[in-house]
């Protein structure tokens, strides 16, 4: 039986100090395609960030308060890798809806 927060949190990669992760205890169904971002240790309330159809990054919301500069650099990292994003996500939650 699980217990409340016992499920994986499967690192997609690092950049820096900063963890690039999907969530995996999102919910039935599970919002559209995203990652979260969090310097040190994964939690619920890393920064988010949607993929769009297109392979972009939108900025959902930033919890982690990861300063803009390094941001913007995460999110380039992210666009770049959006289709290893989101294979991994369809392999995890088996569907795959965008935000946009």
């Amino acid at each position: 039986m699980r217990r409340k927060g016992d499920f994986p949190v499967p690192q997609l990669f690092r950049i820096g100090g900063y963890i690039v992760y999907l969530w995996t205890n999102e919910g039935l169904p599970p919002e559209p395609v995203h990652v979260h971002i969090k310097k040190g240790v994964p939690s619920a309330d890393g920064t988010k960030v949607w993929i769009t159809g297109s392979g972009h990054a939108l900025l959902a919301h930033n919890k982690a308060r990861i300063p803009q500069k390094e941001l913007l650099e995460i999110m380039r990292i992210i666009e770049a890798n959006s289709e290893r994003i989101v294979k991994k996500w369809q392999e995890i939650f088996e569907e795959t809806r965008y935000y946009c």
